[in-house]
């Protein structure tokens, strides 16, 4: 019971973890990346649309991102909607592709992209307490129930607390690298 009780929140736990690794690559430092402009949601005949999935997405240079429509019926779509985007982009549309030139990160740009990934930090360090906590109500719950005994449970706190511990860490040393990142001129 309590093996099923750990599985189960480190499970999640990894899980809160990649979910920020992913959430934090689309926060853009001084290079172009496919993951800045993928998770763009486009209008494609009324349905919302991931761009990833209108377009292929390609970076020929660092500097440059270069987006090919599949159906170029919707290339004035996918320029309304990066230009929508919260990221400060410019597309620039020929017609059949669009190119975003990535301008330069100003000092007072960096300093708000930090304050936004430590504010996801902190969304991500709640996310891994609270599956703690749901883990910990269940253990004792079991324990109510007399499914585990009290060392059992006591053990497997120790266990839940550990694993907490080592994903909180996770999240820091995510967040430092993604800070060194932005920091990186």
């Amino acid at each position: 019971m309590t093996d099923k009780i750990l599985k189960n929140a480190d499970t999640r736990m990894k899980k809160s973890t990649e979910a920020l690794t992913k959430e934090l690559s689309s926060i853009r430092t001084g290079r172009a990346s496919p993951a800045l402009v993928e998770h763009i949601k486009v209008d494609y005949f009324g349905v919302v649309t991931p761009l990833i999935q209108l377009a292929s997405i390609s970076v020929p240079d660092p500097k440059t991102i270069s987006i090919h429509p599949w159906d170029r019926n919707i290339i004035n779509n996918i320029d309304k909607a990066i230009l929508k985007s919260d990221l400060g982009l410019n597309p620039v549309n020929d017609g059949n592709n669009i190119r975003i030139s990535i301008p330069a990160l100003t000092e007072e740009r960096r300093k708000d992209l930090i304050k936004i990934i430590h504010k996801r930090l902190e969304e991500s360090r709640v996310a891994v307490r609270n599956i703690r906590r749901e883990a910990v109500d269940e253990l004792k719950t079991s324990e109510k129930n007399k499914e585990i005994s009290q060392d059992q449970s006591i053990r497997a706190s120790e266990q839940i607390q550990k694993l907490t511990d080592s994903y909180i860490d996770a999240v820091n040393r995510i967040g430092k690298d993604k800070e060194a990142e932005i920091l990186e001129v």
